[in-house]
């Protein structure tokens, strides 16, 4: 399926590698020019040399890369000193540790808020504007499925995420809805990232378990068997993005092999 995307440009935060990299990965396939931002540079230029590779392949013209902390004013900065005019957005940030509430103060709510509450809210308000007048615009914010089913070490990600899907709710049923808008949010499930291996090692310590027995009984409790793929992740984002997604704003995509056992 041709997504009707190509020659837009795309910001894609952290990612020099996971699911933020398999959302770039996807978009430059489909021949979008891509900004990728993440702290590391080290990895943040192997990210970016694969998908100049990839990006190769499909036509699209140019792979930019800003290693800078998006969660920052000063790391907004430097990505926006290229300009303002993208066409499509995705939020992404590494969610804050797990532990327990009882041994986070108040700086640890703050960060946590900052990172993944405020920063997708500076981007939306730094970039949504200008789509607007332009007539198209995709903003897809990767949240986490705790939004839909709370994970207990996991609080600060449970808080600040949800107050995110809760301004999502409003401002994606604004006027901006009948500018050619939507913003959405893309809830992963267990994928096999670096970030879920460090959740399964919060919860291996917790437990007083070795880690691969951890790993191997979240899989079978996931009713696919399996861990998703940044790559698969990657091309939900890109349909978030297409033109023919044109009629889903406000949205919480789940996707998480079935885990959820909910009906809503």
């Amino acid at each position: 399926m041709d997504l009707g995307i190509a020659g837009k440009t795309a910001l894609v935060c952290g990612a020099s590698k996971g699911l933020g990299y398999g959302c770039a990965e996807a978009l430059v396939r489909e021949g979008v020019n891509v900004v990728i931002v993440a702290r590391g540079a080290e990895a943040l230029e192997a990210a970016a040399k694969k998908l100049t590779e990839a990006a190769g392949a499909s036509g699209a013209p140019f792979v930019k890369h800003v290693a800078a902390d998006i969660t920052t004013e000063a790391g907004r900065a430097a990505v926006f000193a290229l300009g303002h005019d993208f066409d499509i957005v995705v939020t992404n940030a590494g969610g804050p540790p797990p532990g327990d509430f009882r041994n986070w103060d108040r700086e640890a709510w703050i960060k946590a808020v900052d990172a993944n509450m405020l920063t997708p809210i500076e981007l939306i308000k730094a970039t949504v504007d200008g789509m607007a007048k332009r007539g198209f615009g995709r903003i897809v914010n990767i949240t986490s499925s705790s939004v839909k089913s709370p994970i207990d070490i996991l609080g600060l990600s449970n808080g600040a995420r949800s107050g995110l899907t809760g301004f999502v709710a409003g401002v994606a049923r604004t006027a901006i809805a009948a500018q050619g808008v939507t913003i959405n949010n893309l809830l992963p499930g267990s994928f096999d990232t670096d970030r879920l291996k460090g959740t399964m090692a919060g919860t291996a310590q917790k437990t007083g378990q070795d880690f691969d027995t951890v790993w191997e009984a979240r899989k079978k409790n996931i009713p696919a068997k399996r861990f998703g793929t940044p790559a698969e992740f990657g091309a939900i984002c890109a349909f978030l993005c297409s033109m023919q997604a044109g009629y889903m704003t406000g949205q919480n995509v789940l996707a998480d092999g079935g885990a959820y056992p909910g009906t809503y």
